[in-house]
């Protein structure tokens, strides 16, 4: 993909329960800003919400884990509907393709290989653990306070 190839990925993953609505949600834009937001109100936390720039290496190498994931060429028809324990929300912009994707929260690899599609939806559950660890170490390493000797 050339670098001037128009790029987003937005991810949510949430429910709303007796905690209230609980999530994670990061974005990368074309110009490499990052956006994460972190919600749970278990035991009065609070939100969390983090924006920075990435470098264009950065959003490089994000573009390549999806690229190398081939998700743009899945279809979420056969995947478990979102219900009330939650649902995860996909969406990428590569160029000239865009999807979006929405489906229930994954609970483990069972999950996946008892739906009706479990090689795209194994596809989709092995990104989003790259993405989410990805974007936390992007939040931990911009946002380190320095330890003090």
């Amino acid at each position: 993909m050339a670098n001037n190839d128009e790029f987003y990925l937005r991810y949510y993953v949430g429910h709303k329960g007796k905690f209230g609505h609980e999530f994670l949600e990061f974005e990368f834009s074309q110009d490499g800003k990052l956006r994460y937001a972190n919600n749970s109100e278990y035991k009065n936390d609070t939100m969390i919400r983090k924006e920075c720039f990435v470098s264009p290496a950065v959003l490089g190498e994000l573009k390549r884990i999806v690229e190398d994931s081939e998700i743009m060429k899945e279809d979420d028809n056969l995947w478990p509907a979102a219900d009330r324990v939650g649902k995860q929300e996909l969406e990428i912009v590569c160029g000239d393709d865009h999807i979006s994707f929405t489906t229930s929260k994954i609970g483990s690899m069972n999950d996946v290989n008892d739906s009706k599609d479990p090689e795209g939806l194994r596809t989709f559950y092995y990104l989003v653990q790259d993405l989410k660890c990805f974007v936390i170490s992007l939040i931990g390493l911009h946002f380190k306070i320095k330890p003090i000797s």
